[in-house]
C-alpha cells in the first residue's frame, strides 16, 4: 500500500470512523419497535449496557493481547468493521428474539473495540504534533456516527428497524474498507515486539497516564447515560410544556452538536492545551447536570437550549483526554493504553446506566440525571489535582 499524507489519512480515518461506528446506537434507535415485537418494556438501559459490556470485553481482549500494537491497526480496523456489521445485521437474517437481539448487541460492542480505539491509534501514528486536533475530528466523527440512527428514527419516514440495521451495517463495512485498503500504517508506528502480560500494570505507574485516565473515567460516568436517556428526558419536557418536539430528532441534534464541539475543541486545544479544553468541558457539562434540576420545564426555548449546550460540553473533553492518554506513554504502547483506558471507561458507563435507571424509577428523570454531576466533578479533580513529578511522562 502506497504511503499517503497525514492530512489525507486523517480525512479518510474521520470518514471511516463515522461510518464504522454508526452501528453503535442502531439498537437504541429501534427500541420502540423492539418493545412491541418482543412485548417488553424499558429496553433502553438493557440494549445500551449490552453494547457497552461487549465493548468492555473486546477492549480487554484487544488490550491484553496488544492487538493494535502487535498487528497492523488498519487491518484490525477492517476485520473489526466487517464483524461488527455482521453482528449488527444478525436479527435481520434470523427471526429476532430477546436472546438473539441481546447477543447481537453484545457482539456489536465487542467488535467496536477494533474500530473506535484502533482508529485513534492509527491517527496517533500519523500525528506526533497536533494530535489534539486530529483526535478532535476523529471523536467528532464517532459522535456523529452514534447520532445517525436517531436521525433515521426521528425523520418518521416509516422505516422499519430492519432498514436501520441494514443501512448501518453497510456503512460500517464501507468504513472498514476505507481504512483497510486506503490508509497504510502511520509513519510514527512502532510495533511492540513482545507480548507482555505485565505491561498494563507498568503503564498505570505513569503519573500523567493515571491523571488523564481518571479524568476520562469521570467523563464516561456522564456521557453515555446522558445520551441513552436523552429521548426520555425530551419526552418528559414535552409532557410538561406547550411545545412538542420529536425526542429522536432532538436527540440527534443534541448528540451531533457534541460532534462539532469535539472538532472545535481540538483547534482550541492547539492554541491552549488539551488539559485546559478538557477541564473547561467538564465544568460546562457538570453545570448542566445541576441546571437540569432547576430548568423551567414549561419554557421550551430554555430547556432545549440547555440540552444543546449539554450536548456540546459533554463530548468536547473526550478527544483531549484521549490525547493526554496517548501522549503519556511511549509510542509502541499507545494502542494498548488507549484501549485499556477505553475499556475501564466503558465499564463505568454500564454502572452509571444501571444506577441512573434505578434512580429514575425511584425519583424521576430530572433528579436522577442530576446525579451525573459526580462524574465531571471527579474527572475535573483527577485531571488537575497535584503536580507532575520529575521523571514521569
Amino acid at each position: 500500500m502506497k504511503s499517503i499524507s497525514r492530512g489525507k489519512a486523517l480525512q479518510l480515518i474521520v470518514i471511516a470512523q463515522f461510518l464504522g461506528t454508526s452501528v453503535w446506537f442502531a439498537g437504541n434507535a429501534a427500541i420502540p419497535q423492539f418493545e412491541v415485537i418482543l412485548e417488553t418494556e424499558k429496553l433502553t438501559s438493557t440494549l445500551t449496557s449490552l453494547v457497552q459490556l461487549g465493548f468492555i470485553t473486546g477492549t480487554l481482549v484487544f488490550a491484553v493481547l496488544s492487538f493494535p500494537d502487535r498487528f497492523s491497526p488498519s487491518k484490525v480496523f477492517l476485520v473489526s468493521s466487517i464483524l461488527a456489521s455482521l453482528a449488527n445485521v444478525l436479527p435481520v437474517i434470523v427471526e429476532p428474539s430477546s436472546v438473539l437481539l441481546y447477543l447481537s448487541r453484545y457482539s456489536v460492542g465487542f467488535f467496536l473495540a477494533g474500530i473506535y480505539p484502533v482508529g485513534m491509534k492509527i491517527a496517533s501514528d500519523y500525528f506526533k504534533e497536533g494530535l489534539g486536533v486530529a483526535l478532535g475530528l476523529l471523536v467528532g466523527a464517532l459522535v456523529l456516527g452514534t447520532a445517525f440512527p436517531y436521525l433515521i428514527a426521528g425523520l418518521e419516514l416509516e422505516f422499519s428497524w430492519k432498514f436501520i440495521f441494514i443501512t448501518t451495517s453497510i456503512l460500517s463495512v464501507s468504513g472498514g474498507m476505507i481504512v483497510g485498503f486506503l490508509v497504510p500504517d502511520g509513519p510514527h508506528r512502532k510495533p511492540m515486539p513482545n507480548f507482555d502480560l505485565r505491561l498494563i500494570p507498568k503503564l498505570f505507574q505513569i503519573i500523567s497516564l493515571r491523571k488523564a485516565a481518571f479524568g476520562y473515567f469521570g467523563h464516561m460516568w456522564e456521557l453515555y447515560t446522558f445520551w441513552a436517556f436523552c429521548p426520555l428526558l425530551v419526552a418528559f419536557f414535552n409532557a410538561n410544556s406547550v411545545s412538542k418536539v420529536s425526542p429522536e430528532l432532538l436527540t440527534f441534534i443534541v448528540i451531533s452538536c457534541g460532534g462539532l464541539s469535539c472538532a472545535v475543541g481540538g483547534y482550541f486545544a492547539k492554541r491552549t492545551n488539551s488539559r485546559f479544553v478538557a477541564s473547561l468541558a467538564l465544568i460546562g457539562s457538570g453545570l448542566c447536570c445541576l441546571l437540569v434540576l432547576v430548568v423551567p420545564v414549561s419554557v421550551p426555548i430554555i430547556w432545549i437550549s440547555l440540552l444543546l449546550f449539554w450536548g456540546v460540553s459533554v463530548t468536547a473533553d473526550s478527544p483531549q483526554l484521549s490525547t493526554l492518554v496517548a501522549q503519556s506513554v511511549p509510542a509502541e504502547y499507545k494502542g494498548t493504553a488507549l484501549t485499556i483506558v477505553n475499556s475501564v471507561g466503558f465499564g463505568i458507563t454500564v454502572l452509571s446506566l444501571k444506577f441512573i435507571e434505578n434512580q429514575i424509577e425511584n425519583f424521576g428523570i430530572i433528579s436522577a440525571l442530576g446525579l451525573l454531576f459526580l462524574g465531571p466533578l471527579i474527572g475535573l479533580v483527577s485531571l488537575n489535582y497535584g503536580t507532575k513529578k520529575r521523571g514521569s511522562r
